[in-house]
């Protein structure tokens, strides 16, 4: 095994070289370059010095990730009979995938590196775009970006967008988060004498005709809250500074049992607009739902009990626990494997219960509660073996219920009421329907019809006690007919 001298061609044109680096190419018995689409190279060879390019292996493969993997297999191979120098744009550990995984085989044994040092493309970057990496900056590949890697108050370098296709999907993912037409700098071959800088508007990224191996994206950073309202990080400063003393009165009032009433509002109106398949309005109330998610999260931490982190770390950590099928070597064949084995894991986490029952109250709806009790009952076979014996049961409870009616006692009229509510629950779940889903449409629907009647009653006599029932009744079945025209 013969060593790997690495050794990075800086950010511009022979010049920029030091003396140690361009007496250890002259030489170099046999120079590789990750690419020949560096000013040095042509330079280099002009002087009579050979250069081997690995620019065919780009041409043979999609996907960066496995061009450099060939690329580090050639180094390895060639390594095996003679000493190589490998050279790369700029400075060896910036930005530069192969020679991370030229460290990784070096620490498994198949390799041994001298990494010599050059000059980075981020010094006359700085320089260039005249900006202070103090103020926070971000370096980004663009061969492997994502949104979600961006923080917009921060000045944001994207490095290897070597050509249109690169450069569109960089554009693509950067336009899920600014404006359209943010200014964006193309930096071109930043510190040499062919140094060039354009700005451009965002959605014109693509089209720009000189990008290359030396272009490097520039994106200012977005003071204005206004501007980055796609950020995680400005809705936390949003509802922080609603509980701040300079914030809001009511939000600042605000506590976790007073906002419970709220958060089964917002829940219920999201039901309804995924009941319309209403996608705008399904926006609007998963907003509302998250704004009540951070105003508990900064309660608890204004009060100094836990953080949204610590939130986000608790279902993470749930998620990736009971998902061994898709985050460990667990294996599923179909959904009801999935959740078998969630119920199994969450039983291992929290531990031999005193009742099946325990855990299964929904304190917000007794309907919600009833179903799941009968679920878990279920579990252990305590169940009728078919629907005859909730429908049975039914009958039963509905017959006490009328006899409890008659005889005028209220409190045993509110028991047999509740059984009667109970069985009606246990038939939905044989069913396999949300007893809560059909009491929110059956509220809609209501409403819905009330409403037509409402407006019959404005538009005719103006007042319901003009009416009697019979005719009232007609514009109910009117309005049920409006919603069902067949």
């Amino acid at each position: 095994m013969h060593q790997i001298t690495v050794i990075g061609l800086g950010a511009g044109d022979l010049e920029q070289l030091s003396v140690g680096t361009y007496r250890s190419l002259k030489e170099a018995s046999m120079i590789m370059a990750r690419t020949e689409q560096h000013p040095v190279i042509s330079e280099l060879r002009s002087e009579g010095i050979k250069i081997e390019s690995f620019d065919e292996i780009y041409e043979q493969h999609d996907a960066f990730h496995v061009v450099y993997e060939k690329i580090v297999e050639a180094l390895i191979t060639v390594s095996e009979s003679q000493p190589v120098t490998y050279v790369v744009p700029g400075h060896p550990l910036v930005a530069e995938q192969t020679i991370q995984l030229l460290i990784e085989k070096e620490k498994q044994g198949h390799v041994e590196l001298d990494i010599v040092g050059g000059n980075s493309f981020l010094d006359p970057i700085f320089a260039a775009l005249r900006i202070d990496p103090i103020e926070g900056f971000q370096l980004l590949d663009g061969t492997d970006f994502s949104k979600d890697d961006v923080k917009m108050r921060q000045h944001i370098l994207i490095g290897q967008v070597y050509d249109a296709f690169v450069a569109s999907e960089v554009k693509l993912s950067l336009m899920e988060k600014y404006p359209y037409d943010h200014p964006v700098t193309i930096v071109t071959a930043a510190g040499s004498r062919d140094e060039k800088l354009t700005t451009i508007p965002l959605f014109e990224l693509d089209r720009e005709t000189e990008i290359n191996n030396l272009t490097t994206v520039y994106v200012p950073p977005v003071e204005a809250r206004e501007e980055r309202l796609k950020e995680w990080a400005t809705f936390r400063e949003i509802i922080a500074k609603l509980r701040s003393p300079e914030g809001c009165p009511w939000d600042r009032e605000q506590t976790h049992v007073t906002l419970k009433k709220y958060l089964i509002e917002e829940a219920h109106e999201l039901l309804e607009a995924i009941e319309h398949e209403d996608d705008e309005g399904m926006i609007e109330e998963l907003g509302d739902i998250l704004l009540q998610v951070f105003l508990h999260a900064q309660i608890g931490e204004d009060d100094g009990y836990f953080t949204i982190e610590d939130v986000l770390h608790s279902i993470g950590d749930k998620m990736i626990r009971r998902h061994p099928h898709v985050f460990g070597d667990g294996e599923v064949e179909n959904a009801e494997q999935v959740v078998q084995n969630w119920q199994e894991i969450k039983a291992s986490e929290t531990g031999e219960r005193q009742s099946l029952l325990e855990g299964q109250e929904r304190y917000a709806s007794s309907l919600l509660t009833s179903f799941n009790y009968q679920k878990e009952a279920a579990k252990v076979g305590f169940d009728w073996p078919n629907i005859d014996g909730a429908f049975e049961k039914f009958e039963e409870e509905w017959n006490e219920f009328q006899e409890e009616v008659k005889m005028g006692v209220k409190e045993k009229q509110l028991d047999e009421l509740g059984d009667v509510l109970f069985t009606i629950v246990n038939i939905a779940r044989f069913l396999k329907l949300s007893p809560e889903e059909a009491m929110i449409h059956a509220n809609q629907k209501f409403k819905s019809r009330f409403a037509y009647v409402e407006q019959c009653v404005q538009e005719g006599k103006g007042h319901f006690s003009d009416y009697r029932l019979d005719e009232l009744e007609q514009f109910w079945q009117q309005g049920k007919r409006k919603e069902n025209p067949q």
